[in-house]
């Protein structure tokens, strides 16, 4: 049963298999709606969604090196404005969400970090 613990200063979920929380809470505290969820929007958007104003913007960077605040003002234009597109499309938020509550929910079911699963799999093969 999921479960507060209050302590100095802090309050701690306690509770599911691994004590780290209920895997199926899908509530939501305000650093992971302001920090981690935006996050996984931000790599998702540069990585899959923007990728050819990231390799523009890269590229005019690497090509003016010292002049590059000057020369690709376009480039970073174009590519801020791609990013901020996809921050404020409503079903990209949702599907970032969804992916932070999937991992945050393994994490409290195998006591384990999406880093250390990569890794074990990663070790397996």
């Amino acid at each position: 049963m999921f479960q507060t613990e209050q302590g100095p200063n802090k309050i701690r979920n306690v509770g599911g298999p691994h004590n780290l929380g209920d895997p199926e809470d899908r509530t939501l505290r305000r650093v992971e709606k302001e920090v981690l969820i935006p996050k996984i929007m931000r790599e998702r958007a540069k990585t899959e969604k923007c990728v050819d104003a990231v390799k523009a913007f890269e590229s005019c960077c690497k090509d003016n090196n010292i002049f590059m605040v000057f020369k690709c003002r376009d480039q970073n234009n174009a590519l801020k404005s791609c990013l901020e597109e996809w921050y404020q499309n409503e079903q990209f938020q949702n599907e970032c969400k969804e992916i932070y509550l999937q991992e945050r929910s393994e994490f409290r079911r195998t006591g384990l970090s999406k880093k250390k699963r990569q890794a074990m799999e990663a070790e397996k093969k």
